[in-house]
């Protein structure tokens, strides 16, 4: 099949099954944000009222591609009282799930913002520690799910315990089930990748990361992404540059694209919206960079969101058409019939819902 810029990307075989997206986090957390004054050494810094999300890479993009219109499935595993309360929030933020008991407390992130400088300064803790029965229960699940996933996608870091290459074992095993994979990940666990991944979003970090020396060049960043396709890990390359946008390349060709300058309200999760848009992207057949398009314009959105928040469907849209060169896939919101609730900032719907009070609906012409 091509890739290059100008050919869809839905892989043909995969369109009939009944759910769009499955994504796993494997090491999911209950995201804690906050606000002080200053930050500061040594003081004791009073803090906002703090506000609660569900994180974790997977789970954020499970909210995109609802917030899209599209159905999604957030697999992870949970542990100890921490794990109840993620649950409720999932439940809260209106994502269906699918959850693994892990014997160790579900891990808690903190996020505070700096009111003076406006600097968001972004605490991660490491995660319980898996059992080998433990990672075995999360795969024989995963393998089962997937079975009805047009997509898996599979988005952050490994909790301790795990070995660095359960991606490329999931890859193998999502290969033989024939469920494309989407895969966001860093560090060990992403050099450890070796073949199988449909679509690969890494950072530019740790695109350069992975390769061995620092990408400062456009050319570099270019070379080191199809170094990676060439070498079979994955079909097709979206390195997140930030706040200087993205690059789609393929075995032919490579597209740049800047980012959209808006005020950023929260950087949590914007790198997982721009996974979510290029997995629904990939599940309409949307050209390669139309897919990265919407991409951005919902990681875009999703800076302009409180927490861990996913864009607002509207704001979605709008930048979509703001940036879209498409002309042959008619993509408007039609009004939602679900029940929708907002609460400081934030905009869900019922448990069969997506996040926002409008719905995308899709159409070819």
């Amino acid at each position: 099949m091509q890739t290059g810029a100008g050919s869809p990307i839905r892989p043909p075989e995969v369109e009939q099954r009944p759910m769009a997206v499955l994504t796993l986090t494997m090491n999911p957390a209950i995201d804690i944000c906050t606000r002080v004054d200053r930050v500061l050494p040594v003081d004791k810094m009073r803090c906002e009222t703090p506000r609660f999300d569900p994180g974790g890479g997977g789970i954020n993009v499970a909210r995109t591609v609802l917030a899209l219109g599209e159905s999604a499935t957030a697999m992870f595993p949970v542990g100890g009282y921490p794990g109840k309360r993620l649950e409720q929030l999932v439940h809260e933020a209106g994502v269906p799930m699918s959850t693994v008991p892990v014997a160790a407390p579900t891990r808690e992130s903190l996020a505070v913002t700096d009111r003076t400088s406006g600097e968001q300064f972004r605490f991660v803790l490491p995660g319980p520690e898996l059992s080998g029965a433990e990672r075995e229960s999360i795969l024989a699940a995963v393998l089962e799910a997937a079975g009805s996933a047009r997509v898996l996608v599979a988005s952050g870091s490994l909790p301790p315990g795990v070995p660095m290459d359960f991606y490329q074992v999931l890859a193998d095993r999502m290969a033989i089930a024939g469920v494309p994979l989407v895969l966001d990940t860093s560090g060990e666990a992403l050099r450890q990748v070796r073949r199988g991944v449909h679509l690969l979003k890494p950072s530019v970090r740790e695109l350069g990361d992975r390769v061995g020396c620092s990408l400062t060049s456009r050319s570099e960043q270019v070379a080191a992404a199809r170094e990676l396709i060439l070498d079979g890990i994955a079909r097709l390359v979206v390195v997140s540059l930030g706040a200087d946008g993205a690059l789609a390349v393929t075995a032919d060709s490579d597209e740049y694209f800047p980012a959209i300058p808006t005020p950023v309200c929260s950087g949590i999760g914007a790198g997982d919206a721009l996974a979510g848009g290029l997995t629904v992207g990939i599940i309409h057949g949307l050209r390669f960079a139309e897919a990265v398009r919407l991409g951005i314009a919902s990681a875009t959105a999703a800076l302009a969101a409180p927490g861990s928040s996913p864009g607002h469907p509207e704001l979605i849209a709008r930048l979509y058409e703001r940036i879209s060169g498409d002309r042959t896939t008619d993509i408007a919101l039609a009004q939602s019939a679900r029940e929708t609730r907002v609460t400081d900032g934030s905009v869900s719907t019922g448990a069969a819902g997506a996040a926002g009070c409008g719905r995308w609906t899709w159409s070819s012409r």
